[in-house]
């Protein structure tokens, strides 16, 4: 009999019966070739086995396909990072969720997998394709599309079976399906090679639209040669460069491909898109679509955000018959039409308050007067104010091409601006009160009196021509914190327009600031019927000194805003000494007087530049106690969502047209009750200091200044503003039109 022994190197020893050796050997000879041929078979019938965490590649005559896991083990996590990897033919491509007028996107069958509950492709930023007339969405490659795997039982092995359904296009589109095998051990967690791949895959998963570096503000419906087109405004912390946008919607209706606008620097985009798919055309058209949701995704190079969004209605529809620069000439002069009108009113809001005082004493100055004092005089006035918003615009242009945020009176957001302007009012009322005569530039000063032939006109003093152009200059830059009728709608549309469209309509609101003064100067019987100056002049000048006063202690209270009490205190102690300094300077020696004088001027130019410039690390303002909760322009969409209106009211301590409707309309028991209802949610959002969340919210509505009052609500979830100037009733009636439930809207539809 024979006997096999085998030793510990695994050789096989064998004793005895040589025939029977031989036909032992025999019987396992067929044994191996039946085994060979058995794996042979099944590895060509079945999936494409895993090896280093990755399935065999699945090849195609235009690619290959394989599925690759970022994990070389399950280790203790739920969820497992996948990724379909795909390799087509250069010119090949395959599509995104949303393929565009033709194709479908990658679908998996997970039947037959062990120990996987859930499986989501999660779809990287998509390009855009035209193929023979056709736009579609999708990839060229290579490109590895992640996958979040959920498994069952956390920590244990995982078995996929992948069935892969695909379309492939170049010029002609070939269908695919593929199966595809990969198991994933259990063990301590450690990554494959594929890890990086997948991780570079998912850096290019859009990121929520509030977490993103840009987002879109508004959806709405607008118009073009009388059809319906989907305008989407978007904003960036970052320069636009060449954003696009993918639309999903309801599945009748197909997006082009947005035509793009850039505005501010590039830091706003809007994109205009056309709707195909609209049985009908006009208002009717947009009855359709308004209130449907979107799921859009906007691109712009590696950046990306997805949003989830609602079309709202926009303007009315025009004259089919306008266009190209005519129509674009004739809206640009209906809006300088608004900034004449806009800055006309800009008199009459509480903002002006604060130069009151520079206001009367123009006026008073000219009692008596000549004609033709008088018409310089105002002219002269016209001219600063006209000098200060060129100013204002190019600061406007310099700080779009930085980059930087631009809007209506950020100038006091600035603290070296409030230093400085506290530090000049300081100086005209020691001036008023004949403290001292207020140097202007001798050439400017000299030429006025010249020119007006002012009589006991003193070389140097505020009177004269030249004073006259600065009060106008001074007035322009401390009467407009705040906007006012007609100047946000002029603004909104100069930002979005060229740096000739922003000067032009700055220089419209100036005219229209001036219109009260190129009144006299037409009419000058207006002032010269005022009384003469005599010694009743001294004792106005004396109160308007202390309107200017008090003025300064304002803008010190803005400053402490800003910038901190203690700035704000320091400052306020420093120009107590610069006035402090005037008045004894009148009783000493000439030159020690003229020392002190300089010492005066420059500790106050001093205390102007450390306040803009020594500023502490102020925290932002504690959050709104009692019934206003903290502006979160992420909370608004959540809030709708749960049927709730949203009241948002934007402020700020240098807005005083702001304190004025929070006083008067506001604070109303009525505006106040309806505002702490339970189905009202009331924000306010703090403009003292800069905000860039802020100025993105206002960017969204096109406005660019403050007071800023807007509602949101599921009849209004994209929001609607107030006037500048509230009233009881336009609140209210918002407001329960921001409450009332909005007709059923078209589902969503389509892969994804």
């Amino acid at each position: 009999m024979a006997q096999f022994t085998t030793t510990a190197a695994g050789i096989v020893h064998v004793r005895g019966g040589a025939a029977r050796v031989r036909a032992a050997m025999a019987r396992g000879l067929c044994t191996l070739i039946l085994a060979a041929a058995g794996l042979l078979i099944g590895s060509a019938l079945a999936p494409a086995a895993a090896t280093d965490a990755a399935s065999a590649w699945a090849v195609t005559e235009h690619g290959r396909v394989r599925l690759i896991s970022a994990g070389l083990t399950t280790g203790d996590s739920t969820q497992v990072s996948l990724g379909l990897e795909f390799h087509l033919d250069k010119g090949w491509k395959i599509y995104w969720r949303t393929p565009g007028d033709a194709g479908y996107p990658p679908q998996i069958d997970w039947s037959g997998s062990q120990n996987l509950a859930d499986a989501a492709i999660r779809w990287p930023a998509p390009q855009r394709f035209t193929v023979l007339g056709f736009e579609t969405v999708g990839y060229d490659t290579p490109i590895v599309l992640p996958i979040a795997a959920t498994l069952e039982r956390p920590g244990e092995p995982v078995m996929l079976q992948a069935r892969v359904d695909f379309l492939t296009c170049e010029q002609l589109c070939v269908p695919y399906t593929v199966d595809l095998a990969l198991a994933v051990p259990a063990g301590a967690a450690g990554e494959s090679a594929h890890a990086a791949a997948i991780a570079d895959a998912l850096a290019r998963v859009p990121v929520s639209g509030e977490a993103g570096a840009a987002r879109i503000d508004r959806a709405f419906i607008d118009w073009a040669d009388g059809k319906a087109v989907l305008q989407l405004e978007a904003s960036a912390r970052a320069p636009f460069s060449a954003p696009d946008a993918f639309i999903e919607g309801p599945a009748e209706l197909a997006f082009a491909a947005p035509q793009v606008t850039l505005a501010e620097g590039g830091h706003r985009a809007i994109l205009r898109v056309a709707i195909a798919g609209l049985p009908i055309e006009g208002a009717e058209a947009a009855a359709r679509v308004v209130g449907a949701p979107l799921t859009v995704t906007l691109v712009d190079g590696a950046s990306a955000a997805e949003q989830a969004l609602t079309i709202s209605t926009g303007q009315p529809p025009q004259p089919a018959d306008r266009e190209g620069s005519s129509g674009g000439r004739r809206g640009l002069a209906a809006m300088l039409a608004v900034a004449v009108l806009g800055g006309l009113i800009l008199n009459l809001m509480p903002c002006v308050l604060p130069v009151l005082s520079i206001k009367l004493l123009s006026v008073m100055g000219h009692g008596g007067g000549s004609r033709r004092q008088v018409r310089l005089g105002f002219l002269a006035s016209a001219a600063g104010i006209l000098a200060a918003f060129l100013a204002l615009a190019a600061g406007v242009l310099v700080l779009q091409a930085m980059g930087a945020t631009v809007g209506w009176g950020l100038q006091f957001q600035s603290p070296l601006f409030l230093a400085g302007m506290a530090l000049v009012l300081t100086l005209f009322a020691c001036n008023l009160w004949g403290l001292f005569e207020l140097p202007l530039p001798g050439v400017i000063a000299d030429a006025g009196a010249r020119a007006g032939h002012v009589p006991g006109h003193v070389p140097g003093h505020v009177q004269g021509l030249g004073g006259q152009f600065l009060g106008g200059v001074l007035a322009t830059l401390l009467a407009t914190p705040c906007s006012a009728p007609f100047v946000g709608s002029a603004l909104g549309f100069a930002f979005t327009q060229g740096s000739g469209a922003i000067v032009a309509v700055f220089a419209a609101l100036g005219l229209g600031l001036a219109l009260p003064y190129l009144a006299v100067a037409a009419v000058p019987a207006l002032a010269t019927r005022l009384p003469r100056p005599g010694r009743w002049m001294l004792t106005l000048r004396r109160g308007l000194g202390i309107l200017l006063a008090a003025t300064a202690l304002w803008l010190l209270r803005v400053l402490a805003d800003v910038s901190g009490g203690t700035i704000a205190l320091g400052l306020a102690g420093m120009l107590v000494l610069v006035a402090g300094l005037v008045a004894v300077r009148r009783h000493l020696a000439v030159r020690m007087a003229a020392a002190v004088r300089v010492a005066a001027v420059g500790l106050g130019i001093a205390a102007a530049i450390g306040a803009g410039l020594l500023i502490p690390k102020v925290p932002q303002p504690p959050a709104p106690a009692g019934l206003w909760a903290a502006f979160d322009p992420a909370r608004i969409s959540a809030e709708v969502t749960r049927g709730r209106v949203v009241y948002v009211n934007i402020t700020a301590a240098w807005c005083i047209t702001c304190k004025v409707n929070e006083s008067l309309v506001l604070d109303r028991p009525a505006v106040q009750a309806r505002l702490r209802a339970a189905d009202v949610v009331a924000m306010r959002g703090d403009w003292t200091r800069p905000d860039p969340a802020i100025a993105d919210f206002l960017a969204g509505f096109q406005r660019y200044g403050i007071p800023f009052d807007a509602v949101f609500g599921p009849g209004l979830p994209a929001g609607e503003a107030l006037p500048e100037l509230l009233s009881e009733q336009a609140i209210l009636a918002l407001i329960a039109r921001a409450a009332a439930q909005p007709r059923a809207t078209m589902p969503r539809s389509g892969p994804g």
